[in-house]
């Protein structure tokens, strides 16, 4: 029997996995949620650039939730609205609905939230019964469902490091990269060179892995570059002016037995060319999700994403991102009410993938 499924949030990734699961045998989309005006009142068939389906994409939010569903898919504000995005989780929670998540990574391991993230949630949990499952967007399968399938197949691990390689020019949500840095002056202090912001976003799968591992993170050490460019770069979605940065790499390493044993690294580009003495990836020019083991045996896995259609390397990921969250929600649904973890799901699979 197919998953009845509200989609709230029509951007870039919820557009994309709306007009999958719209074919997709395995679930049947029942209502979504959009912020937009324009997209008020829009057939979601034709919002997706598809046939019409007798469904219209709606602003008012309580009058979808009050729509008999399993789950909501929820693919909102990115984290800078963290606020907004906490208030809709907790209605769609409240109003029976289990929900999968991609925009709220610090979630991944709430025992790491913050409070004012992890209460409201827990509490909307309670009052509806229901559950919610947050992979984040970085992808965050990539951080801890890649390392630690592959951490089953070694014997000893010296250090493991997962690296995403983004094509920042051609990525959509360009505010979000700016808010990272990216096209900033590198003299400038930037929002990421604020002590323990990165290990608020990237720490929980960190201790996922330092968890399967048994090993004790003694700190973490946050290292962050941008890389000025020596001219101006125009690029697909704006213009670099010399010495901002064309490049950004945040780099958090987690210690153990005093070394860096346990990294999470993300290496941003606006052309393939610069930061050339930063690491690239080897399957493609600019994107790629690696992951390397050194110990016994030596591991590394590249994965790449890329549109089915057009090839490129952001629309592949996005989708792969929410479609992530999209086959969790079986799992979701038969777990007991609450704030739901990796280890606390079975083998995830793409369900009815085939037709």
């Amino acid at each position: 029997m197919a998953h009845r499924v509200i989609v709230w949030g029509t951007g870039f990734v919820g557009n994309a996995v709306l007009r999958v699961l719209l074919a997709h045998p395995a679930y049947e989309v029942v209502g979504a949620i959009v912020n937009d005006p324009a997209k008020d009142g829009q057939d979601i068939g034709e919002l997706v650039g598809g046939e019409p389906v007798g469904i219209r994409a709606n602003r008012d939010a309580e009058a979808v939730l009050a729509t008999p569903a399993d789950a909501v898919a929820y693919f909102g504000p990115s984290p800078i609205h963290g606020a907004a995005t906490v208030d809709q989780l907790c209605a769609a929670l409240r109003a029976g609905k289990d929900v999968v998540d991609t925009s709220l990574g610090a979630l991944q391991d709430p025992a790491l939230a913050p409070d004012a993230l992890r209460d409201p949630i827990e509490a909307a949990c309670a009052d509806g019964g229901t559950s919610l499952f947050s992979t984040g967007i970085d992808p965050g399968f990539s951080n801890d469902l890649f390392p630690l399938t592959l951490l089953g197949v070694c014997g000893r691990v010296d250090s493991i490091r997962t690296t995403e390689f983004l094509d920042a020019g051609t990525y959509p949500d360009q505010r979000s990269l700016q808010m990272l840095g990216l096209g900033s002056k590198v003299d400038e202090p930037a929002l990421l060179q604020n002590a323990g912001l990165m290990t608020g976003i990237w720490g929980s799968p960190m201790r996922r892995i330092s968890e399967a591992l048994g090993v004790e993170i003694e700190e973490t050490r946050e290292v962050y570059a941008r890389w000025p460019a020596p001219e101006a770069i125009d690029y697909p979605l704006g213009r670099i002016e010399k010495g901002c940065a064309a490049a950004t790499r945040m780099e958090l390493q987690g210690i153990v037995r005093g070394e860096p044993r346990i990294i999470i690294d993300h290496v941003h580009r606006v052309v393939p060319d610069v930061a050339p003495d930063w690491p690239r990836p080897s399957s493609d020019p600019a994107h790629a999700n690696r992951i390397e083991v050194k110990g016994s045996p030596n591991v590394v896995q590249e994965t790449v994403f890329s549109d089915e259609h057009t090839g490129d390397g952001n629309a592949g990921g996005c989708l792969a991102t929410g479609l992530r969250a999209v086959h969790a929600i079986p799992a979701v649904c038969a777990a007991a009410p609450g704030i739901l973890t990796l280890r606390d799901l079975p083998l995830v699979s793409g369900r009815g993938g085939m037709g």
